[in-house]
């Protein structure tokens, strides 16, 4: 009945189709598996995609060749760049979306990739041969062959669905949970623990008072994610809204707080911190009488609405009376209640930087398995994994992105060396070269890496080589062209910066942080009549020349930074022969086996000096 395939994905959320489509790309064989068909790239939170570091994430997603950006730009209905006030290392893309066409255009891409095959069936475990996963073997007993698999179980893995006192399995709203694939893990050597997750309640548009609430549209001029011709940007957007709690509302809310599985025990994983339930949010932030609520249309032909920022497992009668105490609220009909979900994970320091298990052969981990959370973290986790598994079966050398080359670096080496005790989610804080790691800039970060993977196409690299070549000629241009003070005097006053006294380039003047390039463009393109006036160009420009010595100086800390990963670790190192290292790195570094002494130097509880020791005893 089945071939054997060259990977196998169990799972299609939004890790197991990048993985799926990466893979099968490439040239690799594949079989998606997943146990309902009709939920493939459901979006179980909220309809939206990027934001701050995850945007990044999604364009670095793009430039590779995955497909998450192309998706949401064709099923986007608005179109936001945050922290514009900020500076560009901070600027993040983020679209609000119609869940339907989501799920819909992940499905019709993967169906119209010739490589991807799929099956509707539970995955119940792994078939493992000498230490190599060999395929696996569905709930109805088949065997189905494989010479790799890529588990992105998401919170399916013996899920359990709370709202207030009532619990039930499942691994998201009307579906069941995975049951069997944890169990088997275990019984392999691996370790396992609980997290949890939740989300709001949908309410009918229709019932509610949009005149009590504020309006937030979208960008004036719209962008998108993807750097390719593919997809286009919005012309038309749908507004979302704001309104707040208030003390009405939490105090309805605490009357059910003794029924909540969160406070009387019964839910033992631990939730999202940066994205916390409503009743978290009154319990740990008791001096604020009231929270913000963002209320989110579901797509552009449907009346249903998410309610972020109020996440919760309250019985679902508490939940509604304090529903309708929030301005706007005051008649909502309720589509469902929030909920909040437990799932078994596996901490993801048992894995290698390809996302490979170090326990067996040929199988690797992506998304909320490995205790992340959020769309764009597991999309990027399924790249990875899809690539790597792709390389391994192929006998090529595996996919590895530094932490100074992106969002996914930084993100990967964080999990696999520091791992987490809470769902992880990405923010520009935890990147140390965020300068270099801009959403404007992914393309010229990657789109090489992906055409060498054979996943971008050539077109993209052209367009990658024309935008370089475009921004150093306006570049070169500009360190030309001088202005004299009587052209350029009065702009510089009106944005409250010292006027000149004698000719200055206009590339020493935008240095000024209260100068943008628009606001010389007039002058430049009458001077210059072959400045390249392009918006992605004229950014691009800016930046360069405006964050020069930033950028400069964060790239010289990367070089420094990577000459330790040049130093590589054996695989049988034997850190128990080192006397005089700390007790906790011996242990740390014999769990994690670090492939280099970069990745050494990264792992919680290794010290400075336990590297100096290292590097001593290696080069002896």
């Amino acid at each position: 009945m089945f071939s054997e395939y060259d990977v196998i994905v169990v799972g299609a959320g939004h890790a197991g189709c990048e993985a799926a489509a990466a893979a099968a790309n490439m040239g690799s064989k594949v079989l998606l598996v997943t146990m309902n068909m009709n939920t493939i790239a459901n979006m179980s939170c909220n309809p939206a995609v990027g934001g701050v570091a995850k945007g990044q994430i999604v364009r670095e997603i793009d430039a590779l060749g995955g497909l998450g950006g192309i998706i949401a730009d064709k099923s986007m209905i608005q179109f936001r760049m945050l922290n514009r006030s900020k500076g560009p290392a901070m600027w993040s893309p983020r679209t609000q979306n119609d869940r339907f066409r989501f799920a819909e255009e992940w499905r019709l891409a993967l169906e119209r990739t010739p490589n991807v095959d799929f099956w509707q069936e539970m995955a119940r475990e792994i078939i493992v041969k000498e230490g190599r996963a060999v395929g696996i073997k569905t709930g109805m007993g088949l065997e189905i062959k494989a010479k790799s698999v890529i588990l992105t179980n998401g919170t399916f893995l013996n899920g359990i669905i709370h709202i207030g006192e009532k619990q039930f399995g499942g691994g998201r709203t009307g579906e069941k949970a995975a049951t069997g694939m944890t169990e088997q893990l275990i019984s392999l050597g691996f370790e396992s623990g609980r997290m949890k997750t939740g989300t709001p309640p949908r309410v009918d548009g229709r019932s509610l008072n949009w005149e009590a609430m504020e309006t937030q549209a979208g960008d004036e001029v719209a962008d998108k994610f993807s750097y390719s011709d593919e997809t286009k940007p919005l012309t038309k957007q749908i507004p979302c809204h704001i309104t707040y709690t208030n003390d009405e509302v939490h105090n309805i809310l605490k009357t059910g707080f003794e029924q909540s599985p969160m406070f009387n025990g019964r839910i033992k994983g631990l939730g999202p911190r940066y994205c916390p339930s409503i009743e978290d949010k009154i319990n740990r932030f008791a001096d604020k009488n009231r929270h913000q609520i963002f209320v989110e249309p579901e797509g552009w032909d449907t009346v249903e609405i998410y309610v972020n920022g109020f996440s919760t497992s309250l019985p679902e009668d508490v939940q509604y009376k304090a529903l309708t105490k929030i301005p706007g609220f005051e008649k909502a009909k309720m589509f469902r209640p929030g909920y909040a979900i437990e799932y078994d994970f596996f901490p993801p320091t048992q894995l290698s930087p390809t996302l490979e298990t170090k326990k067996i052969d040929n199988l690797f981990f992506a998304g909320q398995i490995n205790g992340t959370t959020g769309y764009e973290e597991a999309g990027s986790q399924g790249l990875i994994a899809g690539i790597n598994a792709h390389q391994k079966v192929n006998e090529l050398d595996p996919f590895i992105l530094k932490r100074s080359e992106a969002y996914i670096g930084v993100l990967i080496d964080d999990l696999i060396n520091k791992g987490t005790e809470e769902p992880y989610r990405m923010f520009t804080s935890r990147a140390e070269y965020r300068i270099l790691l801009r959403q404007d800039n992914a393309d010229i970060r990657l789109t090489q890496k992906g055409f060498d993977l054979g996943l971008a196409k050539e077109i993209r690299l052209e367009k990658v080589k024309q935008k370089l070549k475009d921004t150093e000629t306006n570049k070169a241009a500009l360190q030309q062209l001088k202005l004299k003070p009587e052209e350029v005097n009065e702009v510089l006053e009106s944005l409250g910066t010292s006027k000149i006294k004698e000719k200055a380039t206009v590339y020493s003047l935008l240095k000024r942080p209260q100068l943008k390039l628009h606001n010389l463009l007039p002058i430049i393109t009458e001077k210059l009549p072959n400045f390249i006036n392009q918006k992605e160009i004229v950014e691009q420009t800016e930046i360069q020349i405006k964050y020069e010595d930033y950028i400069e100086k964060e790239a010289s800390m990367a070089d420094k930074m990577q000459q330790l990963d040049g130093y590589k670790v054996a695989a049988d190192f034997d850190y128990d022969s080192i006397s005089n290292i700390s007790h906790e790195a011996k242990e740390k570094l014999k769990k994690i086996k670090p492939l280099t002494l970069g990745q050494a130097s990264r792992i919680s509880g290794v010290n400075p000096s336990d590297i100096s020791i290292l590097m001593i005893h290696m080069n002896k």
